[in-house]
């Protein structure tokens, strides 16, 4: 009963995943869909702002904890929305609130299950993961090479603290959906998701994120250090 309760979440987030995907849910949300309904769309937030604001935070909550491939397209019909300051709100909030569900998820079912049958390297790798947790979550978070999805459940197999995990993927996804969300205001104009964002971006946040892991990797060199 107990190994039961411990893997009912992850069975029923599967679920619905797998519902989803089969359903073709995340093909109602396209760049297409999105330009061609402006105009209405934009009406409907000016008529119902705080009910607009709800269901955009709402639909991007399930698309992330169903890891939908629609997280771009959202990120930029906030901007178009909403505005660069409070889209960056609205989605970052969204974001951290879905990625935190899915953390929670893995915590409780896989992370438990590993940790009850690890051995001495796990404890190693959780025990430097558990030391550095802010440093690792920044750089993940700031540096656009590691899937959003797979960032959230990594954190929860090593047992990486709760408030941890949440205050850093609050900030650390904030430049790039602000950068997104920027976008957003020009949704007219896109035709290639692909193209919207330059390599000298994306150097950027890689530079951000390494400088995010410095005092880590300082502190690992000092630890050698001393142990040496």
């Amino acid at each position: 009963m107990k190994n039961l309760k411990r893997w009912f979440p992850l069975v029923i987030l599967a679920g619905l995943m797998a519902a989803a995907f089969a359903s073709g849910l995340h093909h109602y949300i396209s760049l297409d869909a999105l330009q061609n309904n402006k105009e209405a769309l934009l009406m409907n937030v000016s008529a119902k702002p705080v009910l607009s604001a709800l269901a955009f935070i709402g639909i991007y909550i399930v698309f992330v904890v169903l890891s939908l491939p629609a997280a771009t397209l959202l990120t930029l019909a906030g901007g178009f929305l909403f505005g660069p300051w409070i889209g960056t709100f609205y989605v970052v909030l969204a974001a951290t609130i879905g990625a935190t569900i899915v953390f929670m998820v893995a915590r409780t079912s896989l992370g438990q299950t590993l940790r009850e049958k690890a051995g001495g390297l796990y404890k190693r790798i959780e025990a430097n993961m558990k030391d550095n947790a802010a440093g690792y979550m920044l750089f993940m978070r700031l540096v656009p090479l590691f899937p959003f999805f797979l960032v959230n459940i990594v954190p929860a197999l090593f047992n990486v603290k709760l408030r941890t995990y949440i205050w850093t993927t609050f900030f650390g996804i904030m430049p790039g959906s602000f950068v997104y969300v920027n976008l957003g205001g020009q949704l007219a104009d896109i035709e290639n998701l692909k193209d919207m964002v330059s390599a000298e971006t994306l150097l950027a946040f890689g530079l951000l994120g390494l400088f995010a892991l410095i005092p880590t990797l300082y502190k690992q060199f000092k630890n050698r250090k001393t142990q040496s």
